[in-house]
């Protein structure tokens, strides 16, 4: 196949433009001009056998990749109620009182809602006791729109067996939050419930329909594909069926992704038998596209909850002079890095503040200190994601220590609404999320979707990420236009060029997942995943750039979504 008179960014330095991409088979064997081509003496010799494309001035760019993503996620919420968008606490009681009815306890034994706003509660917090108001008689759960956050009510904890005795997985950060008598209030943060589902499920005598599936998890597949997307890195594997049902996607040819996996740990005790498992469910399922080599951990909490790890103390009521909560300190994390190190397998930290941030930065260079010292080679590769707020001391130690930074740009706005500014002040909400610094720097930044819901969904495609990156604008949820002029976060100048972004979900991704000698760019010999927009993402104006059209996709040298111009 011949792709011409195209406008061709190939991602790759050495030639960052061209109007003609060759392929044959599943490879890319020519890029450059098309009278370069012609004038090479291979398009005679194979002309017979191409079959020429001509894209009429439309964009070809390397296959998309998302560099963090819960499609395991995704796939288990499909059951979850959404709940109407707004801050009236009343109107979100009302709603689940009446879902409650028209639902009852025989048909719906758990309800599970999502999601309530980050700032509907002020200063205050929910309790379990107001959510007993709505519904009593079975168990409730709400998701906050952090994501870090959940609402239960009692019926749902007892159920569980939570109550004062019970001690939390990770104090500080996965946790009950609990009253002055250590009495558990209703609010339980990150994923601290899913400890205790088990005796509450076999006491109901159901389960949600949960189980991930290769039908399930294709739906999620299915959208980033036809995004553009043709990589992805799955940042927490929730479970080994949700990774077999990967491999059952590529077993069938249905997958069109390389597919790169994690497995969590939680601190230095448990590592030997997470990277353990990791090894063991690589050689089960592992195959040319699909690969489990990366560790991840939850380092901090998040600005939203007030629990990330700052290097200053947080505000609001509640603070108390705190600097937030962080798993462990550097000098546990530099063991847990040499032992990553010695079993060759890669590192992918949370981190939202900048303590933490600092944190895993010391840890990283004490650790490679330490190999240094003894003669051991430095393998693995460190990957801090999120990265909210960031010291302006430390901004170039990224690139310093060779770690990557990875970001999610639909973020960029006002996504989380100002939840944060309760905990984090104006100054340090106001310089939250500036990476343009970060890149100027030589770090190696890359950009993803992490959408953990079928709620958000729609928002993973890269382009929309791209638009709100490039704006600071949220075209879903803009900040309030008297308070900030046009909705743009603060600082307009944190906003990122295109060129970065697509740098980012592109060559500068493949090297995170390590497939860059694959795919990521559009060279010679490199496998022919590419995607094709209606225009130039560098010439539309950045507002809209998630309206921006995917033509066509190819995965392997294979449209796999969308159509050629002249095919049907």
């Amino acid at each position: 196949m011949i792709l011409t008179n195209a406008l061709v960014r190939t991602s790759d330095a050495a030639l960052p433009l061209a109007d003609t991409v060759v392929i044959e088979g599943d490879r890319i064997v020519f890029v450059g001009t098309r009278a370069d081509w012609e004038a090479s003496g291979s398009a005679a010799a194979a002309a017979s056998g191409h079959e020429i494309v001509d894209l009429d001035g439309r964009t070809v760019v390397p296959g998309l990749i998302d560099a963090h993503a819960h499609p395991g996620m995704v796939a288990k919420s499909l059951w979850h109620v959404r709940l109407p968008w707004t801050e009236n606490v009343d109107e979100i009681l009302a709603f689940v009182r009446d879902y409650a009815v028209a639902h009852p306890k025989e048909e719906a034994p758990f309800l599970y809602f999502e999601y309530y706003p980050s700032t509907a509660f002020g200063d205050d917090e929910p309790t379990r006791q107001l959510l007993d108001t709505a519904v009593s008689d079975r168990p409730v759960l709400l998701q906050d729109f952090s994501d870090h956050e959940h609402w239960l009510n009692s019926r749902m904890l007892e159920l569980m067996g939570v109550t004062r005795d019970t001690p939390d997985p990770v104090p500080g950060l996965e946790m009950f939050v609990r009253d002055a008598d250590g009495e558990p209030t209703g609010v339980a943060r990150e994923q601290v419930y899913r400890h205790f589902l088990e005796p509450m499920y076999e006491a109901i005598g159901w389960r949600p329909p949960e189980q991930v599936t290769p039908e399930r998890v294709a739906e999620f597949f299915g959208f980033m594909t036809e995004s553009g997307v043709t990589s992805l890195f799955e940042a927490f594997i929730d479970d080994e069926q949700s990774l077999a049902s990967v491999a059952e996607l590529d077993r069938r040819g249905e997958l069109n992704m390389v597919y790169e996996g994690a497995l969590r740990f939680i601190n230095r005790s448990d590592l030997p038998e997470v990277i353990d498992r990791l090894k063991t469910w690589q050689a089960r399922y592992g195959s040319e596209r699909v690969r489990v080599r990366t560790l991840k951990l939850f380092y901090d909490g998040t600005n939203e909850s007030g629990n990330s790890a700052v290097l200053s103390p947080l505000e609001g009521a509640d603070a108390g002079g705190a600097f937030g909560q962080i798993a462990f300190d550097d000098r546990e994390l530099t063991e847990c890095l040499l032992i990553a190190n010695a079993a060759d397998v890669d590192a992918h930290i949370h981190l939202v503040g900048d303590r933490a941030f600092r944190s895993a930065c010391d840890a990283v260079a004490a650790a490679r200190q330490r190999c240094a010292g003894d003669g051991t080679e430095w393998r693995i590769q460190v990957a801090l994601a999120h990265c909210e707020l960031v010291d302006p001391a430390d901004m170039a130690r990224p690139a310093e220590l060779g770690i990557i930074v990875n970001w999610t740009p639909h973020w960029s706005g006002g996504y989380f609404g100002e939840e944060a500014r309760t905990h984090l002040g104006d100054e340090r909400w106001n310089r939250m999320y500036r990476f343009g610094e970060i890149a100027a720097a030589g770090t190696t930044l890359t950009f993803a979707s992490d959408v953990v819901t079928k709620y958000e969904l729609h928002r993973g495609a890269p382009l929309f990420g791209m638009q709100v990156a490039a704006t600071r604008v949220d075209p879903e949820y803009p900040l309030d236009g008297e308070r900030y002029p046009g909705g743009v976060r603060p600082h307009p100048d944190a906003v990122l060029p295109v060129e970065l972004l697509l740098k980012g979900y592109t060559i500068d991704a493949a090297k995170q997942l390590r497939i860059d000698d694959r795919v990521g760019s559009i060279e010679v010999g490199k496998v022919a995943n590419l995607t094709v927009l209606a225009d130039d993402p560098v010439a539309v104006d950045p507002a809209a750039l998630a309206a921006l059209r995917v033509d066509a996709v190819l995965f392997e040298g294979r449209v796999v979504a969308g159509a050629l111009p002249g095919r049907d």
